[in-house]
């Protein structure tokens, strides 16, 4: 399909929307940890009063004895709000390959936003705390939201072919990016009147955009009468046959001259007015099928071409990239003294260079037709934006604002890439092209395995922040990203020896057009000149 409709738009616009209304809500609790911490520890009336009688009256929200002691806990909620993402994302693939993707990413984003809602809206205002009512409820969380990335992916790569999806997944992966800001600038407006206004805001949004994909998501071109944008030059091997001419029907010719016919392809009965090969002819379906091709298990999926090296880089690359999307806003409020408020504002730089640099990244890619060429540079000169970010330069507003949009650039960027635009050709690649049934599973897995690293990070960064400091915090983020890049070194060798392979080609093609020029002029002979250039 060379050219788009409006119907692609829409499918753009949709689930972008709804992927960052996804990230929204989780923004959310990241942006009012310093209020909640605040929240579930102990409030005296004024500075000369240190304890209170009774204390079950006066402190009726006393989870922890200081904001110090939430700490851990806060950490907790983010890891296992992270496992079960990771879980759920690895079984949210495969229903999403089986079952229709508008009615899951529907079901999930209502599902969460009450969960949401419940969470942060309902127990504070009937005064209900307990630790662990807390914990199971944002588990449950965890595996709602995952019903999200793997059905967006795979819908966008139903809509947009290859040759166009470095770009377009590029600029279009920056829908986490904008669901943070949009989540902190959400929470920053209504902060000042409780914590739970800032979660019953953004739940409510995510159950509105929920509705809308229910009655108006596209999930693939078929639906609607459209062809698949790649397929016209990959056809699935289970969809469509080519019929070659051959001549006499088989029904006309005996057996013994259809077998001579069929394997020598004999030109005394070739039609040779006849197109060589004739239109594509569906092969019978079974009724126990449908006209759906068959959904790639989970280890088919895992073992398909480059899904396990991208999905270890990915768990290395966002470990860092979620831990400061759940812990920079804590961070530039404990560290730097700055308001709560105007912390969520300063985070949003890194949004912004995760977005720019996953854009400009993926229509690079898109141009070399090779992804891990790009990755590998971009990853190395992340390493040293963490170490100057870390460094006394960012004690300012504005310079905290730079160098972070710099980290977002390189770090933000390459996961936007790797999570989008490369889980889409990783799902579209060798032994499932054409198959629509495979991408789903694929981002599962890679998206997955992304999120149990997370979910370690989040459990490492409070431990370390508190024995080693947040520099020692930074030097993780370091060790990750080269990590990162070590595990994609494998693919990025292989793909610099196919664009040196390529460009030599390119190369003798040149050579031999020049020759062929100049003996035309000369009158001289295209075979010796072929001979000239390959002996």
């Amino acid at each position: 399909m060379s050219k788009y409709t409006h119907h692609h738009a829409a499918v753009f616009l949709m689930t972008f929307l709804s992927y960052a209304f996804f990230h929204a809500t989780r923004k959310t609790f990241s942006n009012v940890k310093s209020t909640i911490s605040d929240e579930w520890s102990p409030s005296y009336h004024n500075n000369t009063v240190n304890y209170t009688k009774p204390d079950q009256i006066w402190n009726t929200r006393h989870l922890f004895n200081s904001r110090k002691d939430a700490e851990p806990y806060l950490g907790i909620l983010d890891a296992v709000f992270m496992i079960s993402y990771a879980v759920g994302l690895y079984i949210s693939g495969m229903i999403g390959d089986r079952l229709n993707m508008r009615l899951v990413l529907s079901f999930g984003m209502c599902s969460s936003a009450i969960t949401v809602l419940v969470f942060g809206v309902v127990f504070e205002w009937i005064h209900f705390y307990n630790k662990y009512v807390y914990v199971i409820v944002w588990i449950l969380n965890g595996l709602l939201q995952s019903t999200g990335w793997p059905t967006v992916v795979a819908i966008m790569g139903n809509w947009f072919g290859r040759y166009s999806r470095g770009l377009v997944l590029g600029l279009w992966s920056a829908c986490a990016s904008v669901g943070n800001i949009i989540g902190a600038f959400l929470v920053s407006g209504v902060l000042d009147y409780g914590y739970d206004y800032a979660f019953l805001l953004t739940s409510s949004v995510l159950f509105a955009g929920g509705v809308i994909n229910f009655f108006g998501l596209v999930s693939t071109p078929n639906e609607i009468g459209l062809s698949l944008p790649d397929k016209d030059t990959v056809v699935h091997p289970k969809e469509y046959s080519v019929v070659v001419n051959e001549g006499e029907p088989r029904e006309q010719l005996s057996d013994e001259e259809y077998s001579s016919n069929h394997l020598f392809n004999d030109r005394e009965t070739v039609d040779e007015d006849a197109p060589l090969l004739s239109s594509p002819k569906p092969l019978p379906v079974s009724p126990q099928t449908g006209d759906r091709p068959t959904a790639i298990g989970f280890c088919s999926a895992l073992c398909l071409p480059g899904v396990a090296l991208y999905a270890l880089a990915y768990a290395c690359l966002k470990l860092v990239n979620y831990s400061f999307f759940f812990w920079l806003p804590y961070y530039l409020h404990n560290k730097y003294g700055w308001k709560e408020t105007v912390a969520d504002d300063i985070s949003i730089w890194y949004d912004v260079g995760g977005i720019i640099g996953g854009t400009l990244f993926g229509f690079v890619s898109d141009r070399f037709q090779h992804r891990s060429v790009i990755v590998i540079p971009m990853l190395l000169l992340g390493i040293p934006a963490l170490f100057t970010y870390n460094s006394d330069l960012s004690q300012t507003l504005t310079m905290n604002g730079i160098l972070m949009a710099v980290v977002g650039f390189f770090i933000g960027g390459v996961a936007n890439l790797v999570s989008a635009a490369i889980s889409a050709d990783l799902g579209k690649q060798g032994p499932v092209q054409g198959n629509s049934e495979a991408l789903a599973t694929v981002t599962g897995i890679v998206d997955g395995t992304g999120s149990v690293g997370a979910a370690i990070g989040q459990i490492l960064v409070p431990v370390i922040q508190d024995g080693l400091g947040w520099k020692s915090v930074f030097y993780l983020f370091m060790l990750m990203t080269l990590l990162t890049a070590l595990c994609i070194l494998p693919l990025f060798i292989r793909e610099v020896k196919d664009l040196c392979k390529q460009s030599r080609m390119k190369a003798k093609l040149s050579r031999f057009k020049g020759l062929s020029v100049s003996n035309e002029r000369a009158g001289g002979s295209e075979n010796e000149d072929t001979d000239q250039l390959f002996n």
